[in-house]
């Protein structure tokens, strides 16, 4: 127990120590936000993955769609990877840096507002986020309370209310560039993490051919006839496994505390570096949670998912290890979620402040007071997710799937596309957007209020929110072919970034001089 205590307490001296040194790079919006524009690959890099991984994967993900496919989920992590990660980087990252400098934008809905020439998109997209993104800022803290409870007998409500204060505290003494750095030490713990316990867990059911084999020998008739199904390549129900990966994959494109990452590269050299640095670790931490979570049915003599719920899987699957490896399991799940917790509430915060209150509520907001409303907000925003996370904990209302299904469908149904189609399609039409933000936000609410009557394949929200996204991408370019075209010189003057000579044409390369 003194050795658990003690590393938490470093653990949180080091977050809290790197936020207050970094409080010389949050003196202004372009600091606070996006580190200047001068973060390098591998911070970045890391705060792309450690934003994208938290505990709502490891606990709440990987046991559930391990419990559900077996080993066969481990191609989520794959595609999170391939998709997620790798293409993200490739087709969005280069462009979303050129154009958003060129447009002096630093959130998303800002992006909308200037590319089409539409401050109503930009409020439309800033409200979507703020609605959308505190259930699953909430979601967060889920992972926690089976963990804590199982290493310190400590009450959840505890553990929330100190990851939300530990949190907060860094981010709004060093902003972006606090979270860049500690996003890097808490990957490096997420990498180890996942490696040892994999290793340790494997190790106690004899070995990997050993566990392959026993899962093997499972058979479950209400998932599938089929003996060996979950070791088998594709699993028990491929179709829905493919859902799990779009919504889980694709999803990162439209998500605005995702794509906000590549705002803030520094240079061309970085994108290559950061493109690898970040598929390589979407491989090592969603495989290894997936393919952990795949071997969750040997375990099935300890586990009630009737009573716990499949969250209660991957710590039950956990609780026989070494107190030293629990001890880094929590780390590990503390960095999952304090990580994205950071990085959700930084983009939250932002783009409230810079999208909807300035210029339209609060007339005249200098620098300063643009600052000190988003540190404001920071707070509120933890304060409403501790909350509901409380609420949703004691009246066991949804799993965390569900929380962060919905989100993540709405948001990146929401955007994807008409981000996407921004960034590379002159022909993108403001009505075009407008028909991705509502039929996605829609849809995706009426999943959540009225999902029994809803057709049987879209009642999960995984389902629904991939249905959403691949929608969006069908639907903009269609509707931008009949609906009025985009005025000419607005468009021309965004495209006219990527044509600026470096050394050469921009849209090939960043660039590392000063005219970047």
């Amino acid at each position: 127990m003194i050795i658990k205590i003690l590393m938490l307490l470093v653990f949180f001296g080091v977050m809290v120590g790197i936020g207050l040194y970094c409080r010389k790079h949050a003196t202004d919006v372009n600091g606070f936000v996006l580190g200047g524009r001068s973060v390098g690959p591998w911070l970045t890099a890391f705060a792309y993955g450690t934003s994208y991984f938290s505990a709502v994967i490891f606990v709440g993900y990987a046991g559930q769609f391990g419990w559900k496919y077996g080993i066969a989920s481990t191609w989520i992590g794959i595609g999170n990877a391939l998709i997620g990660s790798l293409l993200a980087w490739v087709i969005l990252g280069r462009r979303t840096r050129i154009m958003t400098q060129y447009l002096n934008t630093a959130t998303m809905p800002e992006f909308f507002g200037k590319r089409f020439g539409k401050p109503s998109l930009k409020i439309a997209a800033s409200i979507i986020t703020f609605i959308f993104m505190i259930p699953y800022t909430a979601s967060l803290y889920n992972g926690l309370s089976r963990l804590f409870g199982m290493a310190f007998n400590i009450d959840y409500s505890v553990c929330v209310i100190v990851m939300a204060i530990l949190t907060g505290v860094y981010v709004i003494a060093g902003g972006y560039m606090a979270t860049a750095i500690n996003d890097f030490i808490q990957g490096l713990i997420m990498i180890v993490g996942i490696c040892a316990v994999i290793g340790a867990v494997l190790k106690s059911q004899g070995g990997f051919m050993a566990a392959l084999n026993g899962l093997a020998q499972i058979s479950d008739p209400e998932v599938s006839a089929v003996p060996g199904a979950f070791n088998s390549f594709f699993g028990p129900d491929p179709v829905n496994l493919l859902g799990v990966v779009i919504l889980t994959s694709l999803g990162t494109w439209g998500l605005p505390q995702m794509v906000q990452k590549f705002y803030a590269i520094k240079s061309e050299k970085n994108i290559g570096t950061g493109t690898v640095i970040s598929t390589v670790f979407a491989f090592i931490v969603a495989g290894g949670c997936y393919f952990l979570g795949g071997f969750g049915r040997l375990f099935s003599d300890k586990i009630d998912i009737a009573a716990n719920g499949f969250d209660s899987i991957v710590p039950t699957m956990l609780s026989g290890l070494p107190d030293i490896l629990i001890a880094v399991v929590v780390i590990l799940v503390l960095s999952a979620s304090m990580s994205t917790l950071s990085s959700l509430v930084l983009a939250s915060s932002s783009t409230l402040t810079l999208d909807l209150l300035k210029g339209h509520i609060i007339k005249k907001m200098d620098e300063k007071k643009q600052l000190l409303i988003m540190r404001a907000l920071i707070i509120v925003f933890i304060g409403i997710s501790v909350v509901i996370a409380l609420i949703q904990y004691k009246s066991n209302v949804t799993f965390i799937a569900q929380l962060m299904g919905v989100s993540w469908g709405a948001m990146a149904g929401a955007f994807l596309a008409p981000f996407l189609y921004g960034l590379y399609s002159k022909k993108t039409s403001s009505i075009a957007c407008w028909c991705s933000f509502l039929f996605s936000t829609i849809f995706m609410l009426v999943n959540m209020l009225a999902r029994s009557s809803m057709p049987a394949m879209l009642q999960s929200p995984i389902n629904a929110g991939a249905f959403c996204m691949i929608f969006g991408l069908i639907i903009v370019p269609i509707i931008s072919a009949f609906t009025p075209k985009p005025d000419k010189q607005l468009v021309d003057d965004a495209f006219s970034c990527y044509d600026k000579k470096v050394m050469v044409p921009q849209s090939e390369a960043l660039g590392d001089g000063e005219e970047v």
